[in-house]
Parts: C-alpha cells; structure tokens; sequence
C-alpha cells in the first residue's frame, strides 16, 4: 500500500486503476462494500484499486469547527484501507486552487491525466467541482467518450438502515458502541502516541497516558470506562477523559486515560484506546478539589462497570477482537510522508 500525496507525486506505476472518490471517514461496512465493488472490477481488469480522499476533508475546508466530528486520523483511514486491498491511496490537498476545478477539470487533471482511471465506483449523489456541475450522469458521459467505466456504489444496510457515517457518530454520541461497532465492523478506537503533560494526575495517585487530538470537532466528550491496548499487545481497563479539561484548561483536545493496575512507563509509546461505556459528560468544575473528588467517583464507576462486564465476556468480547495496534501498513518514499499538522502521533 502507498500514499501518494498530491497529484504532482504521481508516475506512471500510479496510472491505469480501478479508483473511487471520497472522504471514507470510519471505513466502515458500506465503505467496505465499496472496497469490494473494486477489487471485484480491478480482478476483472487487472489493474490496482486506487482511493482518492483528501485533506483537509471537504467539509473541514469549508465549515471549520462547525464540520462533522471525525472518525479517524488520516494514518488510521490508511491503515485501514490497505486491509480492504487498496493499493494506493491518493491523498489531494483540499485548498482553493483544487476548490476552484471546474467539475469537468476535475475529470481531465485528476482522473483522466493523473490517474488514467479505467473504471470509477462513485455513489450515484456523488457531486463535485465548484459550479456543483460534477455529478454522476456528467462522469458516465465523459467515461463513454474517453474509455472508462463508471458504477455507481450500492447501498450497504443493517436492519434496513443504511450505514453511513453520519449514523456512526450518532450511535457513539449517545454512547452506543456496540451498535457503532456493528455498522463499522470493528470497535470504535483512538489511538496516538504518548506525551508528557502536566502530571496532574500524578499529584492525586491517578497517573494518567496523555495522547493529544487533533484540534477538530469531536466524536466523543466526556469520562468514559475504556480498555487500553498496549504496545505489547496485553489489555488494560481503565477509564478516560476525552476533550478539553476545561478545569485545568488545555490549548487543544487530549485524551486522558488511567489504566488500572498499571504502573509502566508509556511515554512516546502508541497506544489504542477503546470506549466501552460512558459515565458523563465533561464538566467544569470550581476548583481542582472538587475535580479530586469528582475523580474518585469516576474510578468508582468504571471499576464497578468492568466488574459488571468482565473483559472478554458477553457484548465486551466485542472490544476484545480488534485488530493488533496499529503497525505501519504504509510503503513510503518522500512523496508519501503522512503530514505531522494532521497525524501528530
């Protein structure tokens, strides 16, 4: 798998493809469905899947803080998509010159030029360009005059309801993740690398692995019972803080996790974390005692959870079957470096 980061990065090896279009948030199971939409047409074809997302995503571009949370870092969507087969990625800076192609510039530089597409899996409502003149029937009309196939994706559905993002984050907005997990096909993770903090924590005999997120709207904010894989692939419970400590205050999102029965050095590890029920929301309080106090509550709460739910049985089973933390999935040379200002660890 490569990511190849930008259209100038492009050789000839990249041209000839099966290729799809999207922000593919969460590759979850209609993602998925895509996927196999490809590889089935790029067996027929011989050619290799290709996906095209971009950076920042569209929405992110426009709306800012008023975008949809996301699901994954970039480095996770990656990993990812190289499980389900693709074997490159193309990752497109989303900035005004790429906002200013016409739909049917768009065809020309991205999929005829760069990529030499030879047949596109699009949803049917896929639109694009920046007279919004770019839609499904404009690229089946070009693909017949320049040689290549368009399909349009199928919808995937679980209990008749269509698996979208936009339904995975509700599902985890309201705390629901095992019902998240069905439609991702997967439990719902973060994962990053360790820092060193403050270590407040520390000061109260509740040491905790600091992993800054990124500064985007969240998926999830609150106090959470999570389990914690480690580097050495063991399990830990624990429980976790997810956004901005508005008591302590913090310039950008963290997740804050304490591992029970833990007391391992973690700094500059990668670690992936797994919310399994959620105890509150996040709360401002009028000092650091009563968030000492509030913390031990918390402590409380998802002991007596993981009590209730032992690790590996019953629905926690699920949490228990993700994939091994994340290894480097990614082929790279200087052309696909994943960029620190969207993956910091």
């Amino acid at each position: 798998m490569q990511v190849i980061r930008g259209l100038h990065n492009l050789r000839e090896m990249h041209r000839g493809c099966v290729a799809t279009i999207g922000n593919f948030d969460g590759v979850h199971r209609g993602h998925r469905a895509i996927l196999e939409q490809c590889r089935e047409q790029a067996s027929r074809l011989g050619l290799p899947v290709t996906v095209v997302v971009f950076e920042p995503q569209p929405r992110e571009f426009f709306a800012g803080d008023q975008a949809p949370p996301r699901l994954t870092r970039l480095r996770e969507k990656v990993r990812l998509l190289g499980e389900c087969g693709v074997e490159y990625v193309l990752c497109l800076p989303f900035n005004e010159a790429l906002r200013s192609l016409t739909a049917e510039s768009f065809i020309d530089r991205v999929l005829i030029e760069g990529l030499d597409v030879r047949h596109l899996v699009v949803g049917d409502d896929f639109r694009f360009g920046c007279d919004r003149r770019g839609d499904f029937h404009l690229l089946t009309a070009v693909g017949q005059a320049r040689g290549f196939g368009v399909e349009h994706t199928r919808t995937f559905t679980l209990d008749d309801e269509r698996v979208s993002s936009t339904r995975v984050r509700t599902l985890l907005a309201s705390g629901n993740f095992a019902a998240a997990a069905r439609m991702l096909g997967r439990p719902y993770r973060l994962s990053g690398r360790v820092v060193a903090d403050q270590k407040l924590g520390r000061t109260i005999g509740v040491p905790t692995a600091n992993l800054p997120l990124l500064p985007l709207p969240l998926a999830l904010r609150g106090v959470y019972a999570v389990v914690a894989e480690l580097p050495d692939g063991t399990v830990r419970a624990g429980v976790a803080n997810i956004g901005w400590r508005p008591t302590v205050g913090s310039h950008r999102p963290v997740l804050e996790v304490h591992l029970f029965d833990f007391d391992g050095e973690l700094y500059g590890e990668r670690l992936a974390v797994t919310p399994c029920a959620k105890l509150r929301g996040e709360i401002k309080f009028d000092d650091f005692t009563a968030l000492k106090r509030q913390i031990a509550t918390d402590l409380r709460r998802a002991q007596r959870y993981f009590v209730e739910h032992p690790l590996g049985t019953g629905d926690d089973a699920l949490f228990l079957a993700s994939a091994p933390l994340a290894r480097e999935a990614v082929t790279s040379d200087s052309s696909a470096e994943l960029p620190a200002d969207h993956d910091d660890g």
